[in-house]
This record gives structure tokens, sequence and C-alpha cells, in this order.
């Protein structure tokens, strides 16, 4: 008996590459597409009604970004595996994606050789990233673990900033959760990054997430 394939869908603003993800994945033994979407507006209310095994979703979206897309459908879609796709390797957009849900992280440059083993690996329960991204996961990781008594001294208001960044949240969307001013969250970003002696907010979350819980 024939094994039915799994369902994916495809959130790609480049036209030519939506058509070349979609005819590899047709083609494939494992894999049909429901459906291929330019723009995060189209994508939310389709894929939220079909829920598919799997969306492979570029980051850089017109309009609502690959990421503030994830964020949104992730809780409407738990069963759903997103494979994000792009061609940016800073760890910042590496982390705010596996923070939104992402289950992988693949480079744009890697995807043709990648593409149905990336999947695979997904549904089966793994995180496949392109070579670069994991090593940048893993030296972010690396970070020196707070002493047990080491004391950062935040603010109730610096740690609720801290605890949104770890979700996954954009500055803007910071600042309209917590009500202040752009200006307001880069006042506290500053502050955190001075206290935690670190530069990015990849840094600062997970330098933050390894404190003693005393602290």
């Amino acid at each position: 008996m024939t094994q039915a394939k799994r369902s994916i869908a495809i959130v790609e603003d480049d036209s030519a590459l939506r058509e070349s993800f979609r005819e590899a994945l047709n083609a494939s033994d494992t894999w049909r597409v429901i459906g291929c979407y330019g723009r995060a507006e189209s994508a939310l209310p389709a894929i939220q009604k079909e829920l598919p095994d799997a969306c492979l979703m570029d980051i850089q979206l017109p309009g609502i970004s690959g990421i503030q897309l994830l964020r949104k459908l992730k809780p409407l879609c738990p069963n759903t595996q997103f494979l994000m796709v792009t061609v940016f390797e800073d760890a910042d957009r590496v982390f705010e994606a596996l923070a939104a849900g992402a289950s992988g992280y693949v480079l744009k440059k890697d995807i043709d050789s990648k593409l149905l083993e990336s999947l695979d690996d997904v549904v089966a329960g793994g995180s496949p990233m392109s070579s670069g991204i994991a090593r940048k996961v893993v030296q972010h990781f690396q970070i020196p673990v707070a002493e047990p008594d080491e004391d950062y001294h935040l603010t109730a208001r610096e740690k609720e900033t801290l605890d949104l960044l770890a979700k996954g949240y954009l500055y803007k969307e910071i600042a309209h959760e917590m009500g202040v001013r752009m200006e307001t969250v880069s006042f506290h970003l500053g502050n955190i990054y001075r206290k935690l002696h670190v530069r990015t907010r990849t840094e600062a979350v997970l330098k933050y997430m390894k404190r003693d819980p005393e602290a």
C-alpha cells in the first residue's frame, strides 16, 4: 500500500523560487504542496485552515515578516513543522526564528541539495540547520555561565524586556506590549547590555537564561 504524502505549504515572495520549491516537492515521493503564498497576509488564514504537516517559509517577506508570521501561526498550528529558508546568516535572526517556533533554518544557497533531506529531518523530530548557522548557534550557547552568586541588578522592566526578547519579539512589538516608546525600549536594552556585559540581543537572552534562579 502506497504511503500517503505529507502536506506542505510554501511562503516565499520570489515567484521563481516559489515555483521551483513547488515542483521539487510535488515531484518527490513524500510531499504534496497544498498552497503557495507570496505574502504573509494571504498565507496566515490559509495555513491556519489547512494545518499542513510542514511549512517552508522565507524569513524576509514584504509586509509582515516570516518571523512575525511564524509567531502568529505556531500557536494556531502547533503540529506544523516550520522550516525557515533565507539568505541571512546572522545569529540574531537565527535566534528570533528559533524563539518564534521554527524547527529548522536553512540558507537558500544550500537549499538545492538539502531541501528534501531537511524537511524529512524536521518531521522526524530533528532541527536541520546549515553548517554555518549551526556553528553560530553553538558559539552563542558557549557564552560563559554566570557564577551562582552573580547579581545583574536588573529592574522589573529590564527583566520584562528580556522575557519578550526571549520570545522573539521585535523591538517595536516590545514597545507595544509594554506600552512604552521605542526610545524607552532602547534605553532598557542599553542598560541590559551594560549590566550583562554583552553586545547583542542574542547574547543578552542566552546569558540571562543561564542565570542562577535566585539572581
